[in-house]
This record gives structure tokens, C-alpha cells and sequence, in this order.
């Protein structure tokens, strides 16, 4: 698909009712996770954020498009790779910044950095260091949904690595028994840090495994915005109606290596990523799309591109001015029992030093 090409899933009938109102608002929300990522690169490389950092750009159109949908009862658990997901499902970026800098006013009190954003209020569950562990608890998510008789579901989203994972395979299968409303979201980047799935994992696709548990599976391009849309609007809508499971896998590409300190020259060579780059910016395809559609002008690219990067610089200064944790403060928020010591029903030491 180049650049220049109309998606054809624009004609889609969950497409069909955006206005141009919520058109803007996805290419919004997707140019303020990409300029929120590159801020964070700033920081990072300024010393100022510590551990790991794993970048979401050149991923947003998935993030964008499949929270887009989300409706009061369906929920989101990812993997480390969470900063686009946490944007897309409404959370504030000063918090979001401010835990990557290690600051109490962090989402996660500066206690779980960039692997382990976090908030309920927003149906996000979080995200993961382990790879492939978030799995099984987004199958818990969706048990949920189905116990309490709400229609909704649970994305459970993971890289391409993780599925072979033998959690994930766990997951699946009693998603499957139990016919639970969880949506498995593989977004395949290709590569497993630094493994070509080519090298990593056998059979025809990654999809495809869905077909042992009986499962309903999908393919779809992550560039195209409108194509996510439209493809797990399909798999939602099952979750929602039928309490059925579906395993999507979208192909996606990350410009930036498997976190900031991967060196990113020994498993992929500068023009491929170039070329997607060029062909298949999920940015810059949604913006000629809503140019053609006589949507976006010029000057209100601009505006928004502006505003992104304003936001950003704010989240910035926001972490920048934020307190660290203090010593009092490590015993905090891990327990639920340890902040209600009144509420408290069980025996023994919850801290040992």
C-alpha cells in the first residue's frame, strides 16, 4: 500500500459513521503517542530516565485503532511495549512521563518505569515486563467480563515473540473451553528483540494458531488505521455478542530498536526500515487518507503536530519539576492490606528487610 493509496476499509461500516470530528481525533491521538515517544528518546538520552525504554513508534495506528472501539466494558492488558496503549486509552502523559523519570507523581508512583504503566479508571491493566505473563490475566479480564454478564471484552496484546510462549498456549486453550471474551492482539513487528521471526517460529503464520483451539482468527495491515478498525471491530463484536475468543494478528514495524539500548545493527539493515519509513508510516498514510478525504488542511496538521509536541514538552517539565519517592514510600502501593491496615484480615509480615 503506498502512501498515497485510500484505504479500502475507509468504506467499512464502523469507518463509514466517523465524522470528520472523530477522524481528526485518531490522527490526534496517534501523532501525540509518536511525539510523546520521541520526547521520551530526548530524555532518556539526556540521562534522565533509567532502566529500559521501549518505544512505540511506528506502531500507533494499532494502539489507536483497536482502543478507538472500546466501550465501557471492555479492557486492555499489553505487554512492555505500553506507552501507545496507555495514550490511546485516555491516560494523562504527565503521569505517564513522570513514571518513566522514577517521580511519585508517576501512574505507577515511579515504581514501575516504562515496562508498567497502569490505570484501572481507564480499563488498562497495565503493562508487563514478563513476556507473554500479561496473557493469561487478560483471559482472567475476560472471565470477568462474562461472570459479571457485561458485553465486553478483554484486547490481550502481545509481540510476535511471545506467542510461542507456553502461557500464551494456556491461555488460549481455556479461553477457548470456556468461550471468553478475549480478543488475543499480536502485534508482529517481525522481530523478537532481536530474533527474525523467520529464525524464531514455524508453521504458515502466527494467526493461524488459533485454528487448534478452534478459535476465530484475522490478519490485518497496522499501518492502515481504518483497516485495524474495521477488522477488530469484527473480533469485538463476537466478544461482545457471542462471548467468543480471536486470535488477530497485525503487521506492524518499530523504527526504533527492541528498547533504546538495543543497538539495532546486527539484525536489520537501515533500508528496510527505511523503506516502511517511506511506504507505510502509519502517520503519514492517515494523513494524505484524510487530505483526499478533504479532512485535514494543512494548517490543521500543523496545529496538531504543534499541540503533540507542546504536550509532550509539558509532560517533560512535569517530570522534570515532580519529587522522587522517598524511603517511607517503598512500602506504599504494593499491598492493598498495608494502606487499609483498618480493613485488614490477614496474619503475619506483608514487608521483611
Amino acid at each position: 500500500m503506498s502512501e498515497t493509496t485510500t484505504s479500502k476499509s475507509a468504506s467499512a461500516e464502523i469507518n463509514q459513521g466517523l465524522s470528520s470530528a472523530d477522524k481528526l481525533e485518531l490522527y490526534r491521538q496517534m501523532m501525540r503517542i509518536r511525539r510523546f515517544e520521541e520526547r521520551s528518546l530526548r530524555a532518556y538520552q539526556a540521562k534522565k530516565i533509567g532502566g529500559f525504554l521501549h518505544l512505540y513508534i511506528g506502531q500507533e495506528a494499532v494502539a489507536v485503532g483497536c482502543c478507538s472501539l472500546m466501550g465501557e466494558h471492555d479492557h486492555v492488558i499489553t505487554a512492555y511495549r505500553d506507552h501507545g496503549h496507555a495514550i490511546a486509552v485516555g491516560m494523562d502523559t504527565k503521569p505517564l512521563m513522570a513514571e518513566l523519570y522514577g517521580k511519585i507523581t508517576g501512574c505507577s508512583k515511579g515504581k514501575g518505569g516504562s515496562m508498567h504503566y497502569f490505570d484501572p479508571s481507564n480499563n488498562f491493566w497495565g503493562g508487563h515486563g514478563i513476556v507473554g505473563g500479561q496473557i493469561p490475566l487478560g483471559v482472567g479480564l475476560a472471565y470477568g467480563v462474562k461472570y459479571q454478564g457485561h458485553k465486553g471484552s478483554a484486547m490481550a496484546f502481545m509481540g510476535d515473540g511471545a506467542v510461542n510462549q507456553g502461557a500464551v498456549h494456556e491461555a488460549m486453550n481455556l479461553a477457548a473451553l470456556w468461550d471468553l471474551p478475549c480478543v488475543f492482539v499480536i502485534e508482529n513487528n517481525r522481530y523478537s528483540m532481536g530474533t527474525s521471526q523467520i529464525r524464531s517460529t514455524a508453521g504458515p503464520g502466527l494467526a493461524e494458531r488459533a485454528l487448534g483451539y478452534g478459535m476465530h482468527w484475522e490478519k490485518c495491515f497496522g499501518h492502515d488505521v481504518y483497516e485495524v478498525r474495521e477488522i477488530m471491530n469484527k473480533v469485538l463484536t463476537l466478544a461482545r455478542e457471542e462471548h467468543k475468543p480471536s486470535v488477530v494478528e497485525i503487521d506492524t514495524y518499530r523504527y526504533r530498536g527492541h528498547s533504546v539500548a538495543d543497538p539495532d545493527k546486527t539484525y536489520r539493515t537501515r533500508e528496510e526500515i527505511d523503506e516502511y519509513r517511506k511506504n507505510k508510516d502509519p502517520l503519514i498514510i492517515f494523513q494524505h487518507q484524510l487530505t483526499e478525504e478533504g479532512v485535514l488542511s494543512e494548517e490543521s496538521q500543523q496545529e496538531i503536530d504543534q499541540a503533540a509536541r507542546a504536550e509532550a514538552d509539558a509532560a517533560a517539565e512535569f517530570a522534570e519539576s515532580s519529587p522522587f519517592p522517598t524511603e517511607a514510600d517503598i512500602q506504599k502501593h504494593v499491598y492493598w492490606e498495608a494502606d487499609h491496615p483498618d480493613q485488614r484480615t490477614s496474619q503475619g509480615r506483608l514487608f521483611f528487610s
